[in-house]
């Protein structure tokens, strides 16, 4: 069952902390199985590629059909309804829109000594993009890391998702379309970011992968950073809604099971100042479980990681809000953006009752890839930043040299950096000669 904590009870931060620590994901020792699998792509490219995609997924490919064909992807959009094909289109507008404003600008300077300073930002050359499959297909996800990449400039963007029996969804191809996206190809798993991070005779690598995935996923992504960058190690789906009295329980009770039926493993909790309320939303989730299509998934979660926390105001709300980090943070209060002032760690924080967080997944514009498990105390959300590049730069002239460089020298040699002193001191010896 779902745990009841209070705030002012004599064990409340020990159990806080336990809150706190659960393992929510069950992650099977899959390192060595993946370490196998990026070895073996490494070696023999293509041929393993599709050989595992056979083993894995039951559907045969060549060379020549590990990619979506123009023609493919025209027939599979054909079949999206117009009703789809519309609001992918808004979403991808309003995503746009939002992530063009995210672009930062070059800048130079130059000092009173003559020195130019500055920075500039450059796109990564070619991005991957991991798709899930199956169940977990989800064409917002497509939209919410292919847009970004598109906006900062990435020249190749390319889409792995694997199709299972050799079923595909019309619904993300058409949102790799709408979102620009350069090539599709079909396969999934830890081969594919093998595929994407070392390249195959077929499938050149790229610069960064993001995109979220299983266990096996996960672990290749750990396994391929540094050849590659990648976004984040995302955990199970979670959010935090701090309520206040007055609330409408039963739209906070479908906004928890909106993220717990995502996963077993995902979690909701509320934390609220009005134990009545907290009562009316335990009541609305477990009559909206009765009938919930996902509803064995929503109540597994609900069931082994929901938590409901009392407390006795909304500072402490928020600083309880702090030590969890949410993913996702709806603030359902009388005076939202007074206690958003409060909140300093969530990835995503959504303000009033009128802003459900379902919105956020799909229209909003903000990014759906969020950090989880706390991680939100030191990342933050996917956005342009993670397909751009800073590089600085500096121009120094002779009088810039003359003024700053004897101090460089001094400590070149403070770190027993004989060259890196000669370097400057030549420079200087010229101007001084």
């Amino acid at each position: 069952m779902p745990i009841t904590l209070d705030a002012t009870a004599p064990d409340f931060e020990a159990r806080f902390a336990e809150l706190l620590s659960a393992k929510r994901e069950d992650s099977p020792d899959v390192d060595d199985i993946v370490a196998g699998i990026i070895a073996d792509v490494r070696q023999r490219g293509d041929a393993a590629v599709i050989a595992l995609t056979e083993r894995f997924d039951r559907v045969a490919l060549t060379p020549e059909t590990l990619r979506f064909s123009p023609e493919e992807i025209v027939q599979l959009i054909g079949e999206v309804p117009p009703a789809e094909r519309d609001a992918l289109e808004l979403a991808a507008e309003r995503i746009r829109a939002y992530h063009a404003r995210q672009m930062p600008e070059d800048a130079s300077w130059t000092e009173e000594s003559g020195a130019m300073l500055g920075w500039r930002w450059t796109p990564v050359s070619a991005a991957g993009l991991y798709v899930p499959g199956g169940l977990a297909s989800y064409p917002s996800s497509v939209l919410m890391n292919a847009i970004p990449a598109k906006v900062a400039g990435v020249e190749r963007l390319a889409i792995v998702v694997p199709t299972p029996d050799g079923k595909a969804n019309p619904l993300v191809l058409l949102a790799a379309q709408i979102a620009g996206v350069d090539e599709i190809y079909r396969i999934g798993g830890a081969q594919a970011i093998a595929a994407l991070a070392y390249g195959t005779e077929s499938i050149a690598p790229v610069d960064k992968i993001t995109g979220p995935g299983n266990a096996f996923v996960a672990a290749a992504k750990r396994r391929v950073f540094g050849k590659v960058g990648i976004d984040m190690i995302a955990g199970p789906s979670e959010i935090l809604v701090i309520a206040d009295r007055g609330q409408n329980p039963d739209w906070i009770a479908l906004d928890m099971l909106s993220q717990a039926e995502h996963d077993e493993s995902a979690q909701a909790i509320l934390i609220t100042d009005d134990a009545e309320l907290a009562e009316a939303v335990s009541a609305a989730i477990n009559r909206h479980l009765e009938t919930l299509e996902r509803r064995a998934i929503a109540g597994a979660s609900w069931r082994d990681y929901g938590a409901i926390v009392l407390v006795p105001d909304m500072a402490t709300a928020a600083t309880l809000s702090n030590r969890i980090a949410p993913e996702h943070l709806e603030l359902c209060v009388s005076d939202p953006d007074a206690l958003s002032a409060q909140i300093t760690h969530a990835g995503a924080i959504f303000l009033g009752a009128w802003t459900p967080e379902a919105i956020g997944d799909y229209v909003g514009g903000p990014n759906h890839v969020l950090p989880t498990a706390r991680s939100a105390r030191f990342s933050s959300g996917l956005s342009v930043m993670d397909f751009l590049k800073r590089t600085t730069l500096a121009r120094m002239t002779p009088e810039a040299l003359r003024a700053i460089g004897p101090a460089a020298e001094t400590l070149a040699i403070s770190e027993s950096l004989e060259a890196h002193g000669l370097s400057v001191r030549a420079r200087l010896d010229h101007l001084n000669g």
